[in-house]
């Protein structure tokens, strides 16, 4: 993917997430005591409704830097269009780096 970035950026992610009407979700139960869990962007009308529930911003990027995450992602898609494609990955990973 030619054109993925990486941020750890906070303000970039939201802003990112907010212009594709998505929000911060963790998948159901793999939380310990409300915290932590694994971390997922969510959006109307997909498939996450039955395995992910939402969670607040503090929240997401609590667990994020926590675990020393970073956000893959791509503006675009080859044709011109808005993309939604993003991963969480690790801030060390060849991938990171790579981007």
């Amino acid at each position: 993917m030619a054109d993925a970035r990486v941020t750890t950026d906070h303000n970039q992610i939201r802003r990112w997430v907010a212009e594709r009407g998505g929000w911060p979700a963790r998948v159901k139960g793999t939380d310990s005591n409300g915290k932590g869990g694994v971390l997922r962007i969510d959006y109307s009308g997909f498939s996450g409704e039955d395995t992910l529930e939402r969670i607040n911003w503090e929240e997401f990027f609590g667990t994020f830097d926590e675990n020393n995450l970073a956000f893959l992602y791509q503006d675009k898609l080859e044709g011109g269009e808005t993309s939604r494609f993003s991963k969480l990955i690790d801030r060390n990973s060849a991938e990171a780096k790579a981007a």
